[in-house]
C-alpha cells in the first residue's frame, strides 16, 4: 500500500462515519418524543363521515364435519366424543392398532374426565377398532 492510498482510505472512512452519524441523528429526530400535554390526545385529522349505505356481510366460513363411518357405536361416538372435541380428531388420526384405540378411549375417560359409562366405552372402542384401525380403515 502506498502513502497516497492511506489519505484516500482515511477520507472514505470519514465520509462513511459521517453518513452513519447523520442517519442515526435523523432517526433519533424522527423517533417521536411526546410532551406531557400531547399524551392521551389524538394528533390526527378526524375521518370523513362514515357512509351507512349498503352493508355487506360474509357468513362464517363453512367447515364441513367429516363423515364418520356408519356402524354400531356411531351414535355413542357422536354423543360422547363431540363433547370435548370434533370428530375430525378421529378421522385425522392415522390407522391405529386396536390396542391404541382402547388406550385412547381409556385415557379420555380416566385422564381427561370424559365420564363415559363402561358399557358405552366398550361400544366406542369396538366402533373405532372396526372402522379406524390398521387394515380396515375406510
Amino acid at each position: 500500500m502506498t502513502d497516497i492510498d492511506k489519505p484516500r482510505k482515511t477520507r472514505l472512512f470519514a465520509i462513511a462515519a459521517l453518513t452513519v452519524a447523520a442517519g442515526v441523528a435523523f432517526a433519533q429526530a424522527r423517533k417521536g418524543y411526546y410532551t406531557p400535554s400531547q399524551l392521551g390526545s389524538l394528533q390526527q385529522v378526524a375521518p370523513d363521515e362514515i357512509n351507512l349505505g349498503p352493508n355487506y356481510e360474509v357468513s362464517d366460513y363453512p367447515v364441513p364435519a367429516p363423515e364418520l363411518a356408519p356402524g354400531e357405536g356411531l351414535q355413542e361416538v357422536r354423543i360422547y366424543c363431540n363433547t370435548c372435541h370434533s370428530p375430525r380428531y378421529i378421522t385425522m388420526q392415522p390407522p391405529l392398532p386396536a390396542a391404541t384405540w382402547e388406550a385412547e378411549v381409556n385415557k379420555m375417560n380416566k385422564a381427561f374426565g370424559a365420564n363415559i359409562p363402561d358399557e358405552t366405552s366398550h361400544k366406542i372402542i369396538a366402533y373405532l377398532q372396526a372402522h379406524y384401525s390398521t387394515g380396515n380403515r375406510r
